[in-house]
């Protein structure tokens, strides 16, 4: 990001979350991404061409070109090490995933490379709730940036609005985990996105979590009606309908 631009845009601090609540949201994201489960911290879903690792189930794109999504993991790595608890081993920063396919990976069940990446991620669960939510705050002025100044204001009191209540800051984190920024051209179907820029938009300026989750689940609805057949992601919407709709229920 042009760093002259940035000073330009209406920026937001968020206030810090105390330590215990900041790891609660984490283990929450935990729970939607994996059942809250040790195996599922690292896990190849059905029909992906990425591995999927820790709470968040941040991407980790094998050699070769990259798919559209943004590939999450490789930040996670060195924010972990730079905080102090280096990957095992054979996990050097910057690699790239050392699985070639779904195939690969299932065939590594049970195996030490395995059970000793999942155990690293399943004791840092703390900084991993930490890296959540700096990406948060580092998606504010990635979204305000992308738009004409006109749209801007409406996106950024929407933002502080939900950021301002535990029950909506969740819903923040949890959605850029989930579906991205919304900033990408790449993460589009028919010109169309549906990150957390997308959902802000649709909803009323100031909202509130009732409002995001109301909001989400349309941006989700229409990314499924665009989506290219061949994905079959109507297979997917039910459980992401209810993961946003829970945003408007827990504390």
């Amino acid at each position: 990001m042009n760093p002259s631009v940035l000073l330009l845009l209406p920026l937001v601090s968020l206030p810090p979350l105390p330590p215990s609540d900041l790891e609660a949201i984490g283990r929450r994201v935990w729970q939607n991404e994996a059942a809250g489960k040790v195996e599922g911290l690292a896990d190849w879903n059905s029909g992906e061409a990425f591995a999927s690792l820790g709470i968040g189930h941040f991407i980790w794109y094998p050699p070769g070109p990259k798919g559209p999504f943004e590939e999450s993991f490789p930040g996670l790595v060195r924010f972990l090490s730079d905080k102090g608890a280096p990957p095992p081993d054979w996990l050097k920063p910057g690699m790239a995933c050392p699985w070639p396919d779904r195939t690969a990976f299932l065939k590594e069940t049970g195996t030490p490379k395995l059970q000793t990446l999942r155990q690293w991620l399943a004791s840092t669960v703390p900084l991993q709730s930490q890296y959540l939510a700096e990406r948060l705050e580092k998606a504010l002025p990635t979204m305000l940036e992308s738009l004409p100044k006109e749209r801007r204001a409406p996106v950024k009191r929407s933002f502080e609005a939900l950021a301002s209540t535990t029950k909506g800051r969740f819903a923040l984190i949890d959605y850029v985990n989930f579906k991205g920024e919304g900033t990408k051209a790449t993460e589009r179907y028919a010109g169309q996105g549906w990150g957390l820029l997308q959902v802000l938009e649709a909803m009323a300026p100031g909202g509130h979590a009732s409002d995001f989750a109301k909001a989400a689940a349309e941006t989700l609805r229409r990314r499924v009606k665009n989506a290219p057949s061949e994905r079959h992601e109507e297979r997917w919407l039910p459980g992401w309908l209810n993961r946003v709709q829970a945003y408007a229920q827990g504390a």
